[in-house]
């Protein structure tokens, strides 16, 4: 057990939450596959929920090899699409609200 009682598991599992919250801003391309010409926030919010789902399934997968699993309901899912977004924060203020330079070609 670590420091905050969380097995390893489970810190990978927030690891691999935190990475995927942020990959639809950070990439140009539809879940790392096709690029988009212009990937607006709704192409962004899709894609965080085709990877909450996959994140779901591997959490699910982790849970069933460690032991029995618990029953969730509509609560446990209301917090954990909550914390996603939350965690895709960072993404969404790069993409969206931080001005970048635009490469211009004299």
């Amino acid at each position: 057990m670590s420091p905050a009682g969380l097995s390893v598991e489970n810190w990978l599992i927030i690891l691999i939450g935190l990475a995927t919250a942020n990959i639809a801003f950070f990439s140009p391309k539809f879940l790392l596959i096709k690029t988009l010409p212009d990937k607006h926030v709704g192409w962004c919010l899709l894609e965080m929920l085709v990877w909450y789902a996959l994140v779901g399934v591997m959490a699910y997968i982790l849970e069933t090899m460690i032991g029995n699993t618990f029953p969730k309901r509509w609560e446990f899912y209301a917090v954990t699409v909550c914390l996603f977004l939350v965690a895709a924060f960072p993404g969404f203020t790069w993409r969206f609200l931080v001005k970048h330079r635009q490469s211009s070609t004299n």
